[in-house]
């Protein structure tokens, strides 16, 4: 497993993976499943204070697959040092370890690199796989939230789960 940044050249291996992947993904986030959403979403993670990691490995030949996507989004600095955490793995790369793996590298990266101070993650309370992997990470449940995103036209309630750095 290994981490890398996205760029334009891999629109069409994303989007196709997250058109595959929509049914695992429909109750808890949108991936980009399109070119327009593709370009939008690398011009958000392309600044200081967001950043976006694909998640991959290499197959059995050696060619690069891409198993999910760890962004770090709204990242304040100041005496806040803070940022937010959203993830999704393509199907048939879930329950494999990766995204945990690829979560522990960004930890050290956000803690390390970026000098953050904390991380939170707000999952909806029935997505048992999420809260699995942050739980696994270190994260501890702050609290919960209702009505607190909007995904896919409709608002839904979160656990806000956190990590600080040590």
């Amino acid at each position: 497993m290994f981490l890398r940044a996205p760029v334009s050249a891999d629109a069409a291996r994303l989007t196709a993976l997250a058109q595959k992947s929509r049914a695992l993904h429909a109750r808890w986030t949108s991936a980009p499943a399109n070119p327009e959403a593709f370009s939008a979403w690398l011009a958000r993670m392309d600044s200081d204070t967001a950043h976006g990691f694909l998640v991959c490995r290499h197959d059995p030949t050696g060619a690069e697959e891409i198993a999910g996507v760890i962004n770090v989004t709204q990242i304040v600095m100041g005496s806040f040092c803070s940022g937010y955490l959203g993830y999704y793995a393509f199907s048939g790369y879930e329950r494999q370890g990766l995204m945990r793996e690829g979560l522990m590298h960004v930890l050290r990266h956000a803690f390390g690199n970026l000098k953050l101070h904390r991380l939170e993650a707000n999952i909806q309370p029935g997505n048992l796989a999420s809260i699995t992997l942050v739980r696994s990470c270190g994260f501890v449940q702050e609290g919960f939230s209702p009505r607190y995103l909007k995904i896919n036209g409709r608002w839904r309630d979160h656990e806000r789960w956190a990590i600080l750095a040590n």
